[in-house]
């Protein structure tokens, strides 16, 4: 969580892609803002839609009646949103693209497009706080599946993300480590790194803790998706030597959908 000075800028992942919504927030614990990651389960917005592709295709209104039975229910007053899923996605109030800025509670944000999971997914980072939310593209030791886009711009989009610092911290969209660490070991078992990171994740679960964030780091030591030069995993999963990095991904994501 990041504070802030005044409210909450509370960035919203529901399955398909990443937008941002402002609120304010009664009775926090130190009477500031907080930057949060809410997924669909927190919003009670999933079980209301009945396609992968409509579960973020909620504005302001929608927001706000799946919020209203929360414990501390929160009011929706500004949607932010990605330019490319304007149409798709009714009530937002400020449409951006790739590269551009936003400033909200003191901290500028950075809109990265990264389609792969679907075609307008973004992601938001925050450079001054070395905070990246990532939705459903980058998944702690995996990646989004590809609905609607490519393997090509999953990777691209991976890369996109992989150029910035080794510290950035990364907040996925779902809590998906231990599951993803499985398919990881089953096809890079001699990656001590990421067996050290299966096994603390696993520790962190069984106290109920989460797993995220992790760091970029992190990411590109243990997660299969950003490591098309590791030659064990190429082996397990039959990937030609001279396969590109977008051919490798492509393999791994259909071995994990069938994993």
């Amino acid at each position: 969580m990041i504070c802030t000075r005044i409210s909450v800028a509370s960035l919203f992942a529901p399955v398909t892609r990443a937008f941002a919504v402002w609120h304010k927030v009664e009775n926090t614990a130190n009477k500031k803002g907080h930057l949060y990651h809410m997924n669909t389960s927190s919003l009670r917005v999933q079980q209301r839609c009945t396609k992968h592709i409509r579960c973020c295709s909620v504005g302001r209104d929608q927001l706000n009646a799946s919020i209203s039975t929360m414990a501390s229910p929160l009011q929706i007053e500004l949607v932010i949103g990605p330019l490319g899923e304007k149409e798709r996605i009714p009530g937002i109030d400020i449409a951006l693209r790739d590269g551009e800025k936003w400033m909200f509670g003191g901290h500028e944000m950075h809109v990265l497009e990264t389609p792969g999971h679907t075609k307008g997914h973004v992601s938001f980072y925050f450079p001054e706080s070395g905070v990246i939310f990532t939705g459903d593209t980058l998944f702690s030791l995996s990646c989004g599946k590809l609905f609607e886009g490519s393997a090509e711009q999953m990777w691209s989009s991976l890369s996109k993300i992989a150029s910035l610092s080794d510290h950035v911290r990364i907040f996925c969209g779902h809590e998906y480590t231990v599951s993803n660490a499985k398919f990881a070991l089953s096809i890079e078992p001699g990656n001590d790194a990421l067996r050290s990171y299966a096994a603390r994740a696993s520790e962190l679960r069984s106290k109920g803790l989460p797993t995220v964030p992790s760091t970029l780091a992190e990411e590109k030591s243990c997660n299969p998706f950003m490591r098309p030069f590791s030659a064990e995993i190429r082996k397990s999963l039959n990937v030609p030597d001279t396969a590109s990095e977008a051919e490798f991904l492509g393999r791994v994501r259909k071995a994990k959908d069938k994993f």
